[in-house]
C-alpha cells in the first residue's frame, strides 16, 4: 500500500513548495505535482499518477479542487478511483466514504467551489468592464517594467553570472532576468 500525494498550482508564478510539504507531512510516499491551470484538460503527471495508482493506495491532496476543473470531471474521477478501491484523502475535509453521504458531500462541495471560481471570474470581467469606462489610463495586464537602479543591478549581475544565478540572488524567476536583460539590451542594439 503506497500513498500518493498530488500537489497542482494554476500558474507558473505559484509555488507548489507548500503543498508538497503539506502532503510529505500528512504521510505522501511519492508526490506528483505540477503547474496547470484548473481551466487545462492536459494534466501528464496527474494522468501517470492515475495509472500508477493500484487498489488499497491512498491518494493525498491538499483541497477538493486539485481534482478537476469543473465538478463533472472531479465527480467521475473521484467515482473510478473510489470503484477502484483507491483511499482518497482531502487534507482541508478527510477521507472521502465510498458511501450515498460521502459523494453527496464531494458533489456538494465541488459545486460549491465551481460557483466560487465562476463568481471569480465574473467581478473580476465587470471589475474590468468599470475600469475602461472610469479611467482613461487604464491598461490590462501588468504593468512594463522600468528602467530603474535595481534592473539595472539585475542585468548587470547577469552579465557576469548564469540566470540561474542571477534568479537565486535576486529572488525572481529566470524568466525575469531575462525580460530584464533583453529591455536594456533592445537599447543597446
Amino acid at each position: 500500500m503506497t500513498i500518493y500525494g498530488y500537489a497542482r498550482v494554476s500558474t507558473a508564478g505559484q509555488s507548489l513548495n507548500e503543498q508538497k510539504e503539506t502532503l510529505k507531512t500528512s504521510g505522501a510516499d511519492i508526490i506528483f505535482s505540477e503547474k496547470y491551470s484548473g481551466t487545462t484538460t492536459s494534466r501528464p503527471q496527474f494522468e501517470k499518477l492515475v495509472n500508477l495508482i493500484e487498489p488499497n493506495d491512498t491518494l493525498i491532496v491538499t483541497k477538493l479542487d486539485r481534482f478537476a476543473r469543473n465538478t463533472r470531471e472531479a465527480l467521475n474521477l473521484i467515482d473510478d478511483l473510489l470503484k477502484e478501491r483507491i483511499i482518497i484523502k482531502v487534507l482541508n475535509l478527510g477521507t472521502i466514504d465510498n458511501t450515498p453521504m460521502g459523494r453527496m458531500i464531494v458533489r456538494t462541495l465541488l459545486s460549491v467551489a465551481e460557483m466560487e471560481r465562476d463568481m471569480i471570474i465574473e467581478r473580476t470581467q465587470a471589475g474590468k468592464v468599470f475600469a475602461k469606462q472610469h479611467n482613461p489610463n487604464y491598461r490590462e495586464g501588468r504593468p512594463k517594467r522600468k528602467k530603474d537602479s535595481r534592473n539595472m543591478a539585475i542585468f548587470e549581475y547577469a552579465n557576469r553570472h548564469t540566470i540561474k544565478d542571477t534568479a537565486i540572488a535576486f529572488d525572481i524567476s529566470p524568466r525575469t532576468v531575462n525580460y530584464i536583460k533583453s529591455m536594456f539590451m533592445k537599447k543597446e542594439s
